[in-house]
């Protein structure tokens, strides 16, 4: 009987990683064929994965935060690859990870290769693939203007205290929405379609999300007379907070039209359109799970906020 085999698409900034040297030497005792290709620049990620797919390997892992995860879990769905997504979370946020009950720890991770890979859905946002969450409005842009200095300080809690500190910068878009037996237009805050349940560093957009039911999780928080009242009641007020102040829906597509560009955060991948429709490919990627994965139909785990 071979060996099993699998790739590490290991993101540059953790190449020195001990914990993750030390994870991977344990898998290669416990038998694994365990290759490690280390990322240096943008599309990286994708190119790693075709080659390794060439090369004969059905299991990839994807190891770094979330844009990451986001690029390997992209280039597998686009090769329409048969080969399985193992996850090795070491980013910041970790969103996608935290709300699936994956480790943070590497070992404990990696161990995760030993169960069987469970399909799972993807979402498609203009031919873009999203694993977790698009998020659109002063969320995506909280993200997107957190700097690396305050992530490695305060870890998820940089995306808070970055939202914190720019209510002065809040404004509001406008969009049409429209979705199957859904309806709606007008001035919103911020914007969160989920197959996953949570973005920016452990905020709960779609709470009752799960990634194997052909369904998205929208929310929408519509801008108020007293938008910063409202963002601050959104980003502190946990789950209680969430739905006094937004519209909430679950479709299998919505689509979204505006007299000016959206900007998307795609895990952690910016894109703007004024047209934009986003949908699911469902169960196409296979992911190695833990047992009891919170995020699907068979394990409906109770709601409750992660940690950041």
């Amino acid at each position: 009987m071979s060996e099993p085999k699998a790739l590490l698409v290991l993101h540059g900034k953790q190449a020195l990683n001990d914990d993750v040297r030390l994870a991977v030497e344990e898998r290669r005792k416990l038998g694994w064929d365990l290759a490690v290709r280390v990322t240096w620049e943008a599309g990286d990620s994708q190119r790693i994965v075709r080659e390794a797919l060439a090369a004969g390997y059905r299991t990839i892992i994807a190891g770094g935060g979330d844009g990451t995860l986001r690029d390997v879990a992209e280039a597998l769905v686009l090769e329409q690859a048969e080969a399985s997504l193992a996850i090795l979370p070491l980013g910041t946020a970790n969103d996608f990870s935290r709300a699936a009950g994956i480790s943070l720890q590497p070992d404990e991770a990696l161990a995760l290769l030993d169960e069987s890979p469970v399909p799972m859905d993807v979402g498609e946002v203009n031919g873009q693939i999203f694993l977790n969450m698009a998020t659109g409005g002063f969320g995506s842009r909280v993200t997107a203007n957190t700097s690396e200095d305050l992530k490695k300080v305060l870890g998820g809690g940089a995306y808070l205290l970055t939202g914190l500190t720019r209510f002065a910068e809040v404004s509001s878009a406008w969009g049409h929405f429209r979705g199957p037996d859904f309806e709606w237009e007008g001035d919103f805050l911020a914007l969160g379609i989920g197959n996953g349940r949570q973005a920016g560093g452990g905020q709960l957009l779609c709470p009752h999300a799960q990634i194997d039911d052909g369904l998205l999780d929208v929310c929408i928080v519509p801008a108020p007379a007293d938008a910063v009242a409202t963002l601050g009641t959104l980003l502190s007020g946990g789950l209680r907070g969430l739905e006094s102040v937004s519209i909430s829906a679950r479709m299998a597509w919505i689509e979204l039209d505006a007299p000016e560009a959206i900007d998307i955060n795609l895990d952690g991948e910016p894109t703007a359109a004024k047209e934009l429709r986003i949908s699911l490919r469902e169960r196409a990627l296979r992911v190695h799970l833990p047992p009891r994965c919170p995020l699907l139909m068979a394990h409906p785990d109770p709601v409750t906020p992660i940690d950041s």
